[in-house]
This record gives structure tokens, sequence and C-alpha cells, in this order.
């Protein structure tokens, strides 16, 4: 991990509780975008090559539209972007081979769980040295809140069964809305002054 060096941050200097909020919901964008990009390059997720490459490139696109959500440094984003793209392209891989790349509710919920924990899981090892414990929640609720992504737009009628990477529009909405705690968390807790900081804390 590289070294970052930081000032001290107060509570002054960082944006209103409401700015952080309305950030990080448009971030949702990452999802159709990365989606989109999938299913340009890739094609249907209907195969464990597809699934592996398509949630690589989906997870490169959230994961940079999410670093600057968060508003992280450059090389920390780098990290992020990094980590989000390997957790989504296992999780995707094993959560679609899972259910035999089928598309019900049922098998998408499930899909997305399994996405969602493994992106949760990777993300939550740059998150634990800011935010400690908070951290292991990260992957089980980021797991049941893909799950409710994928319910929302598979209820809204959206055609599912086209085998995209991740859930439409409604779904990353709802997502975004649902984990935006996240950038509200990291903001409670500013950085402490030091000389010098890990690369893998989160300021």
């Amino acid at each position: 991990m590289s070294t970052l060096t930081t000032a001290e941050v107060t509570t002054s200097t960082l944006p209103s509780p409401a700015r952080t909020v309305i950030r990080w919901l448009v971030s949702f964008s990452g999802f159709p975008l990365g989606g989109l990009a999938a299913m340009t390059i890739v094609g249907p997720i209907d195969g464990l090559g597809a699934a592996v490459i398509g949630g690589l490139l989906t997870g490169l696109v959230l994961g940079v539209v999410q670093a600057w959500a968060l508003r992280l440094p450059r090389r920390t984003g780098l990290f992020w972007t990094l980590v989000t793209a390997a957790g989504l392209s296992l999780g995707l891989a094993v959560g679609a081979s899972a259910v035999g790349f089928a598309t019900g509710l049922a098998d998408l919920q499930l899909q997305g769980a399994i996405s969602g924990a493994a992106v949760g899981l990777t993300q939550a090892v740059l998150l634990w040295p800011r935010i400690g414990r908070w951290a292991l929640a990260w992957p089980v609720y980021l797991a049941a809140a893909w799950a409710t992504g994928w319910t929302v737009t598979t209820l809204i009628g959206v055609a599912v069964g086209e085998h995209f990477t991740v859930f439409g529009s409604a779904g990353a909405v709802t997502v975004a809305a649902l984990t935006s705690m996240l950038p509200l968390l990291l903001r409670s807790r500013p950085a402490a002054s030091s000389t010098h900081r890990t690369g893998s804390d989160i300021r």
C-alpha cells in the first residue's frame, strides 16, 4: 500500500451532511453506466467468462464513480476502484453460477446478495482502518441492499432476462439511498492529524 500525507481535517472543512448525501446519491449512475459498458463489450451474462469480465468492467466504472462521491484522494480512489472491480467480478461469477444464470426474482436476489457481499468484503478492507468494527457489517449490509436493488428492478418490469451484470437505475437509486450512511460515517470520523497514513486509510 502507498503512503498518504494528510493535513488535519476539521469539521469546518468538510462538506455539509446534505451535500455529502446528495453527492453519494449521484453515484447511483455508476451501476447503469457500468452495466451498459459490460453489455456493450461482453454481452449478456450467460456464462462464467462473461460474468468474470462483465463484473470486472462494471466494478471499474462503479468504483470510479463511488471514489468521486466519497471524495477520495487519487491513490486511495484507485485502490477503491480496483477492490470494487475485483469484488464484483468474483461475486457475479459466483452468484450467477450459483443460480445457473437464471433470472427469476429469487435467482436475482441471491445473485445480488452474493455480489453485494463480495463487493462489501473487498471494500471493507479499505474501510477498516477508518471505521473499525463498522466495516465488518458492510458486506452483510451490502448483500441485503443489492438483493433489494434486484428486487426493485425486477418488480417494476425491467427486462432482466437480458442477463445484465447489475440492476437498473431504479434499483441503483434504491441501493444508493440505502447505503448513504457510508459517506456520513466517514465524514463523522475525519482522519486524525498525522504526517503519514497508510494507503488503506480512507480520509
